[in-house]
């Protein structure tokens, strides 16, 4: 035979890729891990992260002289995404029990573990970061155990392996412990029920509403193959498939068992953990979620006014239910949506006496300004943490010290050189603009970044204050990349 074909791959033994959900405490090392297992794929990508487009993404390698696949689901780390953990886990056929050989056990870890065991997935305990000389895998294994955690070698039966994202160690031998997995936990009808030609059964893992794409979902194919204009349904409505992408951000024309993509053709934004299914076919009577929302969603005027009234606004449906199980019970919820901050949010919240909290999402700066005009605390975070904390405070009588107040808006109306840095012509739109305030450089719906002015003169004088309707120079306290028309947004 000739020696170039002697090893050529074969196509994996395994017809559809297992779908693996990835869980743990915050910091022990996942997003490191799956960018390891990214560059053992045979189609290298160009983008960064595994899950840089859609959440989930499947990589090919060679195991066994077999080529294989395997779908990972990265879930957040956060314990305030239990629920959306647990719906990840549902949709997966294997999970990764991530736990840092340094740290150890920790509060999300035994989180993970419980929302492991309820769902009865089956798991492999991932010890991570065993390079570092700090590594101590045996106190990790002692505390595991102490989780009733029955590990291989000390007379249980899961798996545990340790590895290092940073060399590499024990990354080929995950995937193939994972495919090893898969095949002993499959059912003895696997392969006559799961088919390419088999009604669609797929389950949403993450929605949001794009504002210029409308509703969409991220869904994992667990039966059948999804087609375009292919018309599915849930409990709330008819999907008309408009749109398939990849998790490398391209229009594809189908997706069958295992993969993980995007769809557009929803009339409204599914909730996460949703099944969808073929028009013609019948729901499942037993519903994936098994943890229903634990809120109001809508807070009536005439119930006890207490506590503070908020509209909370997020990028993703999975985002929104996690952030209101997480809110205390004194927190009543005006409304809530995905997408972006509008003007009619604004007004909601003058109406009803409440404020905004926005999280991960845009924020027009027309939409700051009439926050500003209407008095309206308008705060968008990026961080879980923040937004929780603060809310803590606040009802334990403290002011929300860290919600934002804006205080004047002006336009970048001239730029020039000034001594070793470059000053600024300005008009104050609305408000006022002074000296020490924090300024926001905006570019459209774009942030350039923060700063500080240093120097505020009207004409040859200098100046603590600038109110609406003058003009002004400006030096601000970092170099930024601002330019003529840019919009600054002076805030607390």
């Amino acid at each position: 035979m000739d020696k170039q074909h002697a090893k050529e791959p074969q196509q994996s033994s395994n017809q559809f890729p297992p779908v693996v959900a990835v869980l743990g405490h915050v910091d022990h090392g996942k997003t490191t891990l799956l960018d390891a297992i990214r560059k053992t794929s045979l189609a290298q990508r160009e983008t960064g992260g595994i899950t840089q487009k859609i959440g989930a993404s499947s990589i090919e390698f060679m195991n066994d002289d077999h080529k294989s696949r395997i779908t990972f689901i990265d879930t957040p780390g956060h314990e305030a995404f239990s629920q959306m953990r647990g719906r990840g886990i549902q949709a997966a056929d294997v999970a990764l029990l991530i736990v840092s050989s340094v740290d150890g056990v920790k509060p999300q870890t035994k989180e993970s573990i419980e929302a492991l065991k309820e769902a009865q997935t089956p798991f492999i305990v991932v010890l991570t970061k065993s390079d570092l000389p700090t590594a101590n895998p045996a106190k990790a294994k002692e505390e595991l155990m102490k989780e009733q955690i029955k590990l291989e070698g000390y007379g249980g039966d899961t798996p545990l392996i340790e590895v290092s994202a940073k060399t590499n160690h024990n990354i080929k031998e995950l995937l193939s412990l994972i495919l090893l997995m898969f095949d002993m936990q499959k059912k003895p009808d696997y392969e006559t029920t799961i088919s390419q030609t088999a009604p669609v059964l797929a389950i949403v893992i993450e929605a949001k509403l794009d504002t210029r794409a409308g509703p969409k979902a991220t869904v994992i194919v667990k039966n059948g193959t999804i087609k375009l204009r292919e018309e599915l349904k849930n409990e709330t409505q008819i999907i008309k498939v408009r749109t398939i992408i990849n998790d490398q951000g391209k229009q594809i024309q189908s997706a069958t068992v295992g993969d993980a993509v995007e769809l557009l053709g929803f009339e409204k934004v599914p909730n996460v953990g949703s099944i969808l299914v073929d028009k013609a076919h019948v729901l499942p009577t037993v519903a994936i979620v098994q943890q229903p929302l634990t809120r109001e969603l809508v807070y009536k005027k005439n119930e006890a006014a207490v506590g503070i009234s908020v509209i909370l606004i997020a990028d993703t449906q999975g985002s929104l239910e996690a952030i209101m199980n997480a809110f205390p019970k004194e927190i009543k919820i005006v409304a809530k949506k995905t997408g972006d901050v509008t003007e009619a949010d604004i007004l909601l919240a003058k109406s009803t006496g409440s404020i905004v909290l926005a999280f991960n999402t845009k924020v027009k700066p027309s939409v700051t300004s009439l926050a500003f005009s209407e008095k309206i605390l308008l705060r968008n975070y990026e961080i879980i943490y923040e937004l929780l904390d603060e809310l803590e405070d606040a009802l334990e009588g403290k002011l929300l010290s860290q919600i934002e107040q804006v205080y004047g808006q002006a336009k970048i109306l001239a730029k020039f050189p000034y001594e070793k840095v470059f000053a600024f012509g300005i008009k104050v739109l609305e408000g006022r603009i002074a000296r020490g305030d924090r300024l926001r450089i905006m570019r459209g719906e774009d942030v350039i970044g923060e700063s500080a002015i240093t120097s505020l003169r009207v004409g040859k004088d200098s100046t603590s204050k600038v109110e609406k309707g003058s003009e002004a120079g400006i030096v601000l306290s970092s170099s930024l990349d601002i330019q003529v028309g840019d919009m600054i947004i002076s805030h607390s």
